[in-house]
């Protein structure tokens, strides 16, 4: 199988690829309960999965499903037989009308990192991490401060003392940031870029129609579009952003081309800010859930990095990623075949008791809460993880210290949308 997929690819549907016949020679067990979209209210499913089929075939997807901890960590500590070369392919297929909206808009964007393997993964993660350097983020500080100030106040100035977070702080802190980081000056708004956001989202996640496909397909070539403005731009002038480092990088010999650089802005502009506002939102949640936490934290604002850790052990972002098999191997006892597409459930794994004691509880001084596994590990760590664990402290700091008394308006369960990896909740309203 070709390494280079593109992300999104056209290739086959992923059901598709493996057998789900219960009688496999592979001996795989089949779960036949198990939902992979249902981000509603995962844990106990997840917790059946740890006990009793830690490895399987799920029959829905056509994806070997690992929810162990042990697991999870040694198929991303080892690139060479679990590849990620389909980490952003589609749950299905792209229809004919999406696939020529598409290729008449020139959308070629592949993976700036979390879909490239070896070689190719090597030499790029080497020049952007140069766009990730402490002076960099010391330089998006104030702007993430300053943002978060401002709509906090906003917030807090509501005459009826309520908000929902999505709507006042969630959505516009990251896309904010990441603007900074790209490239502000374009003037895209937020809701521009969280329309592109989610039309990407939907595409490589959820389970469309073909007719359901065709707005998100337009959504996709206007965004990539806009990812190859971002990198003329930075060649007709020097930008002190990312893109500006990458393009001087080029420059001065590093080896990446503009089209490589543009589909890291296309992976940097969705992953930076999607994840960082349902980290957001599953922090809030979280930790006015838990009375006693936000209250230690409102008393010792040093409790916020470790509590951050824990939220996103026990609620991360993406709670699967996917590999493939590049040969017949084993995992947890199992033999998986070559080909075999593989979905990690990370959000499983951070709540693996043989490795997290007392995993369901949120714990702001847990001794081993940054062994999670929500940035993923090994060679395709997420290089932004210090930024948005950055962007999660600030706003926890500024909203602790304006509003100690902060508390949730509907403590019922949340809705969240189905996805194979988002887990955020559609909104978190909050009283004061």
């Amino acid at each position: 199988m070709s390494a280079n997929v593109e992300e999104g690819g056209l290739g086959p549907a992923v059901a598709a690829v493996i057998p789900r016949d219960p009688t496999d020679p592979t001996g795989c067990p089949i779960a036949r309960d198990f939902d992979a979209f249902d981000q509603t209210d995962p844990y106990s499913m997840w917790a059946h999965l740890r006990a009793d089929d830690p490895v399987f075939l799920d029959e829905r997807t056509g994806y070997w499903v690992v929810s162990r901890y042990d697991d999870v960590k040694a198929i991303f500590s080892d690139h060479e037989c679990f590849s990620s070369a389909v980490a952003h392919e589609p749950v299905r297929e792209r229809g004919p009308a999406a696939r020529k909206i598409m290729e008449r808009g020139g959308f070629t964007a592949y993976s700036g990192l979390s879909a490239r393997v070896p070689p190719d993964h090597t030499r790029l993660r080497r020049v952007v991490s140069k766009g990730f350097t402490t002076r960099r983020l010391a330089a998006i500080e104030p702007v993430i401060r300053g943002v978060t100030v401002r709509l906090a106040e906003r917030m807090l100035a509501a005459p009826d003392r309520r908000a929902d977070l999505v709507k006042a702080l969630a959505e516009e802190i990251p896309v904010v940031t990441l603007l900074a980081l790209l490239g502000s000056h374009m003037g895209y708004d937020v809701a521009t870029v969280k329309r592109w956001s989610g039309a990407r989202a939907a595409m490589t996640w959820s389970d469309l129609s073909d007719e359901e496909q065709v707005p998100h397909a337009h959504a996709l070539v206007e965004y990539w579009q806009t990812c190859l403005a971002l990198v003329r731009d930075a060649h007709d002038n020097d930008r002190e952003t990312l893109v500006g480092d990458l393009v001087r990088a080029q420059r001065d010999g590093d080896p990446i081309t503009d089209h490589e650089i543009a589909s890291v802005c296309y992976s940097l502009l969705f992953a930076g800010h999607e994840t960082t506002t349902a980290l957001l939102l599953n922090a809030f949640r979280l930790l006015l859930a838990d009375r006693a936490a936000w209250q230690r934290m409102v008393r010792d604002p040093a409790l916020i990095p470790p509590a951050i850790d824990d939220v996103l052990r026990l609620s991360p972002s993406l709670v699967a990623w996917r590999r493939v098999a590049t040969r017949a191997t084993e995992v947890g006892g199992v033999r998986v075949p070559e080909g075999a597409r593989m979905l990690l459930l990370m959000g499983s794994a951070n709540r693996d008791d043989a490795h997290f004691p007392q995993p369901a509880a949120l714990d702001l001084t847990r001794r081993n809460a940054r062994d999670h596994l929500s940035f993923g590990f090994g060679i395709h760590y997420c290089l932004g993880a210090r930024l948005a664990k950055l962007e999660s402290t600030i706003v926890v700091e500024e909203v602790a210290r304006r509003a100690p008394g902060l508390r949730l308006a509907e403590p019922a369960e949340m809705t969240f949308a189905p996805s194979l990896t988002v887990h955020a909740p559609h909104a978190v309203v909050v009283t004061w």
